[in-house]
């Protein structure tokens, strides 16, 4: 095979110079020198999604143009470019821009099969996380370790920095609630990136049995599991993402307010969704007529968005200070205003219980109804809080924020 090592020189120059809006940070993805060389030659998949750029290119791009034997494309929620609606199916299919085949591994099929995996001997991941439990991309990662741990497949994860990776907060999920918005015993907010939430998913043992049992035993000798560190961040930066992680968190604020405003999934409210601020603004029907209204309308990523076409009376978020490292946590505040505003309590979370699925417990519902204050419900979250930190601190790669 022709050498790529001139590409790769001119890889890295690109990527220097076309930073994004943090150019001291280098994300894992774009120092190729530390893994190019370890998987040329070699069969290759590539976990992805919209956010796997380098230099303004997308990754799997960057390596068919390098020359490298990409074999198939593996895919979470959204899909390769990210334009799929929250929950929507995605099939599988051929990238037309690559020719390599895409393998959805949302909604039914959540992990690659030993056949997707039979001629494949490196896994690259590569995706921007946002820092929340909830966030279904750290169950794919898990999904994606035990399939490439229990068919001896080394994975390299090519880390990122984590938006919210300053803080820790909420609830640790009861694993009686455990679902793929909720995997892992950690807080709604777990303060790590993707490449450290791996170390501490294969470290605590929290994969399959099969993959425990293979991590263990080739770790030591033949590394299963390859972080490839992030250079110039910490868990005290703040990194503005360059490219929007889901078509529904559109910008910082967004990101910002997520960790607070998915709760509304499970309930009747709105958040925003087919509106140009999702995640920025939240209201109902139901609510006085006199506060601040949006309508929900069918768009891209959105296309049939809770309470479509009917005007909703709430509140704008969007210039909301928030994120600015002053007092950074989960605000129950507008979860427990959005309750006393509801006319009909019984009516007010989704029947389905899914508002527990988020929460990660039965408690959080009970107390809102109960007209426990925020002060009074973060309290109960202490604990549990406090033993996570302790294990979260073993597997930390960056300087923290404490």
């Amino acid at each position: 095979m022709k050498s790529i090592f001139p590409l790769i020189l001119l890889l890295m120059v690109l990527t220097v110079r076309g930073q994004d809006k943090s150019p001291q940070i280098l994300t894992g993805a774009q120092q190729l020198d530390k893994w190019l060389p370890e998987i040329n030659g070699l069969c290759v998949a590539l976990f992805a999604n919209q956010t796997s750029v380098i230099s303004g290119s997308h990754l799997a791009d960057s390596l068919k143009k390098l020359g490298l034997n990409l074999k198939k494309i593996f895919t979470p929620e959204h899909g390769l470019r990210g334009k799929a609606d929250a929950g929507e199916q995605v099939g599988n299919y051929t990238d037309p821009k690559t020719g390599i085949s895409v393998i959805s591994l949302y909604g039914k099929k959540q992990k690659p099969t030993q056949e997707d995996l039979a001629d494949i001997q490196y896994v690259l991941f590569d995706i921007q996380d946002v820092g929340t439990r909830f966030y279904t991309y750290i169950s794919s990662l898990q999904k994606l370790m035990e399939a490439c741990f229990e068919n001896h497949k080394i994975l390299i994860i090519l880390d990122r920095p984590n938006p919210n990776g300053f803080y820790v907060d909420g609830p640790v999920l009861d694993s009686a609630f455990r679902s793929f918005v909720g995997m892992q015993p950690v807080p709604v907010v777990y303060g790590m990136t993707i490449g450290e939430y791996a170390l501490m998913i294969a470290g605590e043992h929290w994969l399959s049995q099969d993959a425990n049992r293979a991590f263990e035993q080739y770790q030591k000798d033949q590394p299963l599991l390859i972080v490839i560190p992030c250079m110039g961040y910490t868990h005290k930066s703040r990194y503005a993402l360059p490219v929007r992680p889901s078509p529904n968190l559109p910008d910082m604020q967004a990101v910002y307010l997520y960790p607070s405003l998915c709760f509304f999934e499970g309930t009747v409210i709105s958040l925003g969704r087919g509106t140009d601020k999702p995640f920025q603004q939240f209201g109902s029907p139901e609510f006085p007529k006199d506060l601040y209204s949006f309508t929900p309308r069918s768009v891209e990523g959105a296309k049939n968005p809770p309470l479509l076409g009917e005007t909703c009376y709430g509140f704008d978020l969007s210039q909301e200070n928030i994120g600015n490292g002053s007092g950074d946590r989960i605000h129950l505040k507008w979860l427990l205003e959005a309750y006393r505003l509801y006319p009909d309590k019984e009516k007010f979370f989704l029947s389905n219980k899914y508002f527990n699925l988020l929460a990660g417990n039965d408690q959080l519902i009970q107390q809102i109804k109960e007209g426990k204050t925020e002060q009074e419900i973060r309290k109960s979250w202490e604990p549990g809080l406090k033993e996570f930190k302790k294990i979260r601190k073993k597997y930390l790669l960056y300087e923290d924020f404490e």
